[in-house]
């Protein structure tokens, strides 16, 4: 099987393929072509170049970036993502998939997105600090808790999100707790943010599965990344009776055709820092990870995985999207023709920014709720979001991310369309 090469990824350009998806959607739409202008372009964007000390004596530049798509529904939501290879269309994309994400759950925001040019494990926990404290100083301009809420993402976690909410409440002279969501318990963080994101797209692939008369017990489950995404969606996939036969970090990916223990891949995760340090599983490359014999397959790591180039070999019956972006668009038309069921990323990764609605309303009323209020309140969106994407679909005879986005773009038109332009 081929592997996909650096330039077909690059060709795979994450807005591009955003603004392809929209395209779609507004085809079955009467958008007035003003109005679906305005939803093609982020309203702003913000690009910062900042240096930080280095434990060593030295400076080092970085590049960071913050963009906001639309905030005609609510302030701005979106996650902060570390990597190597962020870039601003890649930021773009993101930002617009958080304002579909965002009105197809139905909650008040619109969509943001930010990110640094930097891989995190080159830097230790003081520089790591350090750079996020300036980069937080840097998007100061353009972030705050009724203007703009950043949220975890790739390689950020609760201590990111809590250096940031410190940096801006030192500027501000007091706590601004709703400032940033996914932070710690103590700090103001919601019971149940952390295994949001993984548990929504288990309601998700629970409720497709329902949809297609496919029985849970025993079906075979793939997971690509077994991050905090990727990991949470496998272990209570198993907890309902899955069988969970492959799963892959950055370093590798592991296959065992008669299940794997995904505590004993957790455990392995932590003592050696790789799932390939799980023993009873052959490994395997993360390009032969994607067409594995399996039911159902979650890409949970990055986008532009699934493409025109493996999407015939894909074996799954089922695909629920943990990542953003993971499935190019020439890619969605191959698998539709194959009939295979993709619930789309915009709403099988939506528990995440769902429970950060939660959290933001926790910190803004100062009142806080179980971890099972939480868990009730996001089974209930995302019963209730699957559903509704689900009917159009139906009505449309259409596929489920045409749907959704049909569902996303119909409301933040609407809002659009009421507010009017100013002036």
């Amino acid at each position: 099987m081929s592997t996909p090469t650096a330039t077909t990824v690059k060709q795979n350009n994450p807005y591009q393929n955003a603004l392809q998806q929209l395209d779609k959607a507004l085809s079955f739409l009467d958008v007035e072509p003003g109005l679906a202008d305005v939803l093609k372009k982020p309203q702003r964007e913000l690009t910062v170049h900042f240096p930080v000390a280095m434990d060593n004596g030295s400076t080092r530049m970085f590049t960071g970036y913050r963009v906001h798509h639309s905030l005609v529904r609510g302030p701005s939501k979106g996650g902060i993502r570390y990597h190597h290879q962020v870039d601003l269309d890649e930021v773009r994309a993101l930002a617009m998939w958080m304002t579909w994400k965002c009105a197809i759950v139905n909650i008040p925001y619109g969509g943001a997105k930010g990110g640094v040019v930097v891989d995190p494990r080159q830097l230790s926990l003081r520089e790591l600090e350090r750079m996020t404290r300036r980069y937080a100083t840097e998007i100061s301009i353009l972030i705050g808790e009724e203007e703009d809420i950043p949220a975890p993402d790739v390689n950020t976690n609760p201590q990111t999100m809590a250096w940031i909410m410190d940096t801006i409440s030192m500027h501000e002279g007091h706590s601004v707790l709703g400032v940033v969501t996914g932070k710690p318990v103590d700090v103001g963080g919601s019971q149940g943010r952390v295994e949001a994101t993984g548990r929504g797209v288990m309601y998700a692939a629970r409720e497709a599965a329902h949809h297609m008369d496919m029985p849970l017990a025993g079906t075979r489950v793939v997971v690509q990344g077994f991050g905090n995404v990727g990991s949470v969606a496998a272990r209570l996939m198993a907890h309902y009776g899955c069988k969970v036969v492959g799963v892959s970090d950055q370093y590798g990916a592991i296959y065992n055709p008669r299940g794997l223990d995904v505590n004993g891949v957790l455990d392995a995760l932590k003592t050696t820092g790789k799932v390939g340090g799980y023993q009873d599983a052959q490994p395997i490359s993360n390009t032969d990870l994607l067409t594995l014999p399996c039911d159902i397959l979650i890409p949970a790591a990055l986008e532009n995985q699934i493409t025109a180039e493996n999407a015939e070999q894909i074996q799954a019956r089922l695909i629920v999207e943990g990542a953003n972006g993971p499935t190019t668009p020439e890619a969605d038309d191959i698998l539709n023709k194959r009939g295979v069921f993709i619930v789309p990323d915009i709403l099988a990764n939506a528990g995440g920014v769902t429970v950060s609605y939660f959290e933001w309303v926790q910190d803004i009323g100062f009142f806080f709720w179980s971890e099972e209020e939480v868990n009730d309140r996001l089974r209930a969106v995302m019963i209730r979001s699957f559903n509704d994407v689900l009917k159009i679909a139906q009505e449309k005879s259409t596929d489920l991310r045409t749907a959704a986005l049909i569902l996303a773009v119909l409301r933040v038109a609407k809002a659009l369309e009421i507010r009017g332009i100013y002036p």
